[in-house]
């Protein structure tokens, strides 16, 4: 493949730490409603030898006169197409619930087109794709019940749903993104050889173990799952043990020979 060098001004990605000696690169990929700055206070609990970035999804904050994507296959070719000057590093992505998903058609992407293999694959709060399947259109529902809904999984975000003018700003991202996990029906999904480390909170509502555990299914690489207290945006008040865990993974990773790991779940 062509050798292409960093560049700034990608609207698709948030680069909040690069360094030229980094060892390592992560790829945040946010959940349905979420935004780069999501992972903005994650730079702080990396080792210097991760740079960070995330995905910038347009129709929000400062891409909010694009139109939303509610179609997976253009936002994963988008969003694959902007990694290719990062590339020359390893390479790990971190997708939570819509992220997961999107995480893991970038990482087939990746590996298809160019041949490279993601160092792990990170998936958070989501089931696998070939078991999980969200029956009801978000369209069918008034703003009110929609928000209800959506505030059941967790606030992460309270104020935006109680301010009228910043409910009109998310409603519709939050529509289209939700539109696009629920057209995402593989039929045939695909195994990665990357491995994956699958992470939940033991309270979230949107998935249980026995769906995210179904991702070890899409890998030849090894699959490992560790729960966390909390629901479905457990991330935020566990984010140093998470962080802990997801940098001891790539460590291990980046320091040890690529084998494939054996098949293993542990609930904690």
């Amino acid at each position: 493949m062509p050798q292409h060098r960093p560049v700034g001004g990608d609207p698709w990605l948030r680069v909040f730490r690069g360094g030229a000696h980094a060892e390592a690169r992560l790829v945040c990929v946010p959940h349905a409603g979420g935004t780069a700055g999501f992972f903005q206070s994650w730079a702080a609990r990396l080792p210097d030898s991760v740079d960070l970035l995330a995905v910038r999804y347009p129709g929000r904050q400062d891409r909010l006169a694009e139109p939303c994507v509610d179609r997976m296959d253009p936002l994963a070719d988008r969003i694959t197409e902007s990694l290719i000057p990062y590339l020359d590093r390893p390479l790990a992505l971190f997708g939570h619930s819509m992220g997961a998903s999107v995480a893991y058609e970038v990482a087939i992407r990746i590996e298809e087109r160019f041949g490279i293999v993601p160092t792990v694959l990170f998936l958070s709060g989501h089931g696998a794709p070939h078991v999980t399947r969200l029956d009801q259109d978000p369209d069918d529902f008034d703003d009110e019940e929609f928000l209800s809904r959506v505030a059941a999984l967790g606030e992460v975000d309270a104020a935006a749903f109680r301010s009228p003018k910043l409910r009109g700003l998310v409603l519709p991202m939050l529509r289209a993104d939700l539109r696009l996990i629920r057209d995402y029906l593989p039929c045939e999904p695909r195994k990665v050889s990357a491995p994956i480390t699958a992470y939940l909170g033991t309270g979230d509502p949107a998935c249980d173990p026995e769906s995210v555990s179904a991702w070890a299914e899409l890998t030849t690489g090894g699959f490992r799952l560790r729960a966390f207290p909390g629901d479905h945006f457990y991330l935020v008040p566990a984010q140093a043990a998470l962080l802990a865990d997801l940098t001891a993974q790539l460590d291990a990773r980046l320091t040890a020979p690529r084998v494939a790991a054996p098949v293993a779940a542990s609930p904690t």
